[in-house]
Order: C-alpha cells, then structure tokens, then sequence
C-alpha cells in the first residue's frame, strides 16, 4: 500500500487577516516520491534525512478550506505538517542524509559512466551476487537495511550493473527541477507579492 500526499499552499495577505487556501498542490504536484517526504517532512524516510517539518500538525490558524479538506478524509487523512517559504529558502540542499538509505541502489554503466537507475529493498538477485542470505525475514520491510552493511559496500554484478550502499543528498531527493519545481514557483511569487512569513505548505498523508 502507497502513501499519498495531500494539501495546499496557503498564504496571508496582512497580519490581522486569516489565512487562506491559494491553491490545491494536487494541481502542481503529481508525483509520490518517498525521498522528497521524508526529506520534507519525515514520510517514509527510507533515506534517512533529517525532516524539515515533521508532525507539526495543522496550523493553529489553518485557513477554513484546508481545515474542512483535512477533515473530509476522517482516519484515512493522517500526519499532517506545514513548512513556510521562508524555511524553504534556508534549505541546504546539499545536506546529506544522516545515515546511508535503506534501500541498495543500482546503477548501470552508460557512455558517460555508471548512473544510479532505482532502488530496492529486496531483490534475490543482490543476494545471489553478494552472497548473502536469499532468505527473506518476513518481520523487516527491507531485507538489507542501513545498520546491516557500512556505507560503499560495493557488489558488481557483470560490467554493466552495480549495487550499492551509500546516502542521498536534500537536492537528490528534491532535485531542483524535478516534480516539486511548479509548486516552488508558486510559493515563491506568492511570497515576492506577501512575504516569505506569509506563505506556506500545509500538507497531509493517507495510505
């Protein structure tokens, strides 16, 4: 079962007035990328980040459209969290992950040099080319995870395919002009017209 995200980008335009819903980020944003939430806001953190804004909640003044659309999805509606722009635009995107992922990456050998191509938690065929056990523990998600191997572990798999233990970066998981570019662009002109203070992300999941 996946995990979705849900939300808005909601704004202020003075202080004394109430916050409102700009616009569903399901109109700018598509994608389900289980590294950019758990970068953002702690959401399948198979990567390992540091979250930005985990479990915050709602804000205490949700604007009343976001409150009702939360409320709308009754229990399947859970962990909901915001981040401004003004902490968006302090990012390091070059912030590694605090420990290496869980999940072994893969890369395949192109004219430019090896590229990594996906991940995988458990694939028999890294157990076959590491020697390792082909048993799968049926009470862990990932078979191999990141205190099971030390970071560089290496296992070449002919001479066009490699596996892998390492860590990603902040930009890696939410590339620059990837998926999320439409809705910075978003907030970032909402914020040049209101304030960096006056515009954020209010986010929620379901499963």
């Amino acid at each position: 079962m996946g995990t979705d995200i849900h939300g808005f980008v909601e704004c202020v335009v003075e202080d004394d007035e109430p916050w409102v819903a700009a616009v569903d980020i399901e109109l700018l944003h598509h994608g389900r990328s289980y590294d950019a939430f758990g970068c953002l806001f702690g959401m399948r953190n198979f990567a390992g980040f540091r979250p930005l804004a985990e479990d915050r909640g709602l804000p205490k003044d949700v604007s009343d459209v976001v409150r009702a659309q939360f409320a709308d999805w009754g229990v399947d509606g859970h962990s909901p969290t915001w981040i401004s722009w003004a902490e968006l635009k302090r990012v390091d995107w070059s912030e590694p992950a605090e420990r290496v992922d869980a999940r072994i990456h893969e890369y395949r050998r192109t004219d430019e040099g090896w590229v990594m191509t996906g991940k995988t938690g458990w694939d028999p065929r890294i157990a076959e080319v590491a020697g390792l056990s082909t048993v799968r523990d049926p009470g862990r998600l990932f078979r191999y995870e990141a205190h099971d191997l030390p970071e560089g572990t290496e296992w070449p798999d002919g001479d066009d395919r490699l596996y892998r233990i390492g860590r990603i970066t902040r930009r890696d998981a939410v590339a620059p002009d990837g998926e999320w570019k439409p809705l910075w662009t978003v907030m970032e002109t909402l914020a040049g017209l209101y304030g960096d203070e006056r515009v954020r992300l209010t986010v929620w999941f379901d499963n």
